[in-house]
């Protein structure tokens, strides 16, 4: 069977480096669209904007909808057309920067992603994940090229809501333990191959980066410092989870995170904090792994801020009939726990989710005993 691995064009990170964005731009053509919303360009616009304008760079504004959209990314397309753009800038969250990705490849532009959060392993693929007007997921497009330029500024990540940094490193955390399951089943991965040897230990040094300098990061950023701690956690949820992921697969972690957003009482929660729970259910549905593993990244987990529990993520009160039907939809065909090595049926979702939920439980009470 044939490996493939998908990898960005280059990957800057580092204090103040958002200032260099106008000097890769210009390597790229004379005119860039900018995609973001109002936090972003609060925390980045007079930079972004004065770098663009020292390097001969028309800068274009298009604002951005709320939610990762077909329509929404067709309208920056159409922007980029109509201002014959050379480069597009995604610059936010993950669905601003999946946006800008789509419309860059509609308007058949290049592609420079500054995320000002660290809330996802969204900057570096080649991937946009679709949403509806309403916030519930439907889908997601792999693209023919992974971004040119990520520029990964960690002055303004230690500026942004704590919240925002955690979640990152629940979505990232999964990457290992996902990316092991496609490994060991010889799954196809996003890159168009099975898993390279690369992007397996780029997923084994995130969970380790993480896993040692993860709470850390986490108390250097409660109070707005980019620490060598937070430079090393920013490096894995960023650039190690995206490649991991991308070129190492998924499984029920993000089956369970991916499927989260089609039930309202979820929606005030990050994808991050929801596939830390997917995690959760992950580690009760694979028998292979280590009990010891499993008792520690879920007390990880926990002390770290993330969701373990049913209450955590909005669902305790869901009922039996709409946990079921939820658990049918994650085990639906052509779903990331089909990446396992094992059948993975709708009921085996279910006992799997209950099963979280318990374990989350108990750890957490065992952490404040």
């Amino acid at each position: 069977m044939k490996k493939a691995i998908l990898l960005p064009r280059k990957y800057i990170q580092g204090r103040g480096v958002i200032g260099e964005v106008g000097q890769y731009a210009a390597t790229l053509g004379k005119t860039a669209v900018i995609v973001w919303g109002e936090h972003a360009k609060a925390a980045a616009g007079a930079q972004v904007l004065a770098s663009l304008e020292a390097a001969g760079v028309k800068g274009i504004e298009s604002g951005f909808g709320g939610e990762s959209t077909h329509a929404e990314a067709e309208r920056i397309a159409q922007v980029t057309r109509d201002a014959t753009a050379d480069v597009v800038l995604g610059i936010g969250g993950g669905k601003v920067i999946d946006t800008a990705k789509a419309a860059a490849i509609y308007a058949d532009a290049a592609q420079i992603i500054i995320p000002t959060v660290a809330s996802n392993d969204a900057p570096t693929s080649a991937c946009t994940v679709w949403y509806d007007e309403a916030g519930a997921m439907i889908g997601f497009d792999l693209w023919s090229a992974n971004p040119d330029y990520i520029l990964v500024d960690t002055d303004i990540i230690a500026q942004a809501p704590i919240r925002t940094f955690i979640s990152g490193i629940g979505d990232a955390f999964a990457t290992w333990f996902e990316a092991d399951v496609s490994r060991v089943a010889h799954r196809m991965t996003c890159s168009g191959g099975i898993p390279t040897m690369t992007a397996i230990a780029m997923a084994r040094l995130c969970y380790e980066t993480i896993r040692e300098y993860g709470l850390q990061a986490i108390a250097d950023v409660r109070v707005k410092t980019a620490t060598a701690a937070v430079e090393k956690v920013v490096e894995a949820t960023t650039l190690l989870s995206g490649i991991g992921w991308e070129s190492g697969g998924l499984a029920t972690a993000h089956a369970i995170g991916n499927g989260l957003p089609s039930i309202p009482e979820t929606h005030a929660y990050t994808h991050g904090e929801k596939v830390s729970f997917g995690l959760m259910t992950q580690l009760a549905i694979d028998d292979s792994i280590d009990p010891d593993l499993r008792q520690d990244t879920a007390a990880f987990l926990a002390e770290a801020g993330l969701p373990v529990t049913f209450a955590e993520i909005g669902i305790d009160g869901l009922g039996e009939d709409r946990l079921r039907a939820f658990a049918a939809q994650v085990a639906g065909e052509g779903s990331f726990v089909h990446n396992h090595p094992f059948e993975v049926t709708a009921a085996d979702v279910y006992d799997a989710l209950l099963s979280a939920d318990a374990y989350g439980k108990q750890i957490k009470t065992e952490l404040v005993s």
